[in-house]
């Protein structure tokens, strides 16, 4: 029988690779995107079915989660909208903050809320979610962004427990770098003069050619959220890409503290 995955985030980077990865693998999907009348690759795949959806918005998750379980049934949902807020927290306006966590966070516990019903009547599904190697560990001047993925590696830990008893899994996926267009289609920085000097260090760290010989594809990050899709394990984290399982590997292996003072030592000296 053919499965369905349903896709946040699906018109760029990660969430439009495993689009077109499942649809590959034989899968039916549901591609959803803010703004679809702007796909134009997506639309030509017999299996894939695009769809608006905003992750802040309530009424339109509700309204397409409902449209599309009465057109047949979720076996997957793959919760991929995001975008990262850096910069000085002082320079982050209301709405910036707002923004994000409704984007990264709510997006996500309103979605999953939207289909737990489905999954729980027929006692299987499963939840996968993009958090970041920034939900394992944490980088100067993404404070608000990392906010967001710590919060969805707890979250999806507790989760776990509560669906389980229904027979339904939940896991995560926290890719390091993406060979993508991130930065600059899914970044927004936020500015004070009071840390332009600090964060110029972390800004030339950052774009040292050097970090992107390690990154992965969006196709490579793909093929891991395939795994956890069909794997039949019950296990939560995913750390994907070789820079993040290196980056966690490490703090695991040294402890908070001295992986800390090192983080600080790589940007600040």
């Amino acid at each position: 029988m053919t499965k369905t995955i349903f896709i946040t985030g699906a018109s760029s980077g990660l969430g439009k690779a495993a689009a077109i990865l499942f649809a590959n693998k034989g899968w039916n999907v549901i591609a959803t995107m803010r703004k679809p009348e702007k796909e134009t690759e997506l639309t030509h795949i017999p299996n894939v079915t695009v769809m608006p959806l905003d992750v802040t918005s309530l009424e339109q998750i509700e309204a397409t989660a409902g449209q599309v379980l009465e057109s047949g049934g979720v076996d997957v949902v793959f919760n991929n909208a995001g975008y990262g807020l850096a910069g000085p927290l002082e320079g982050t306006t209301d709405e910036q903050l707002i923004a994000e966590l409704d984007t990264n966070l709510l997006g996500v516990i309103r979605v999953t809320k939207a289909f737990i019903p489905h999954f729980r009547e027929k006692k299987s599904g499963l939840f996968i979610s993009t958090t970041s190697i920034g939900g394992l560990i944490a980088l100067p001047f993404n404070s608000v962004y990392h906010a967001t993925k710590w919060a969805l590696e707890g979250w999806s830990e507790s989760m776990a427990f509560e669906l389980a008893k229904f027979g339904i899994g939940i896991k995560t996926v926290s890719p390091g770098g993406i060979a993508t267009d991130f930065a600059s289609r899914s970044l927004v920085l936020t500015q004070h003069d009071a840390y332009d000097e600090l964060v110029g260090k972390v800004m030339s760290v950052f774009g040292d050619p050097g970090r992107a010989i390690n990154y992965s594809t969006a196709e490579q990050i793909a093929e891991v959220v395939y795994e956890a899709a069909t794997d039949g394990k019950t296990q939560l984290r995913y750390v994907a890409g070789e820079d993040a399982k290196a980056m966690y590997a490490r703090r695991l292996a040294v402890g908070d503290e001295t992986f800390r003072a090192g983080i600080d030592n790589l940007f600040f000296n």
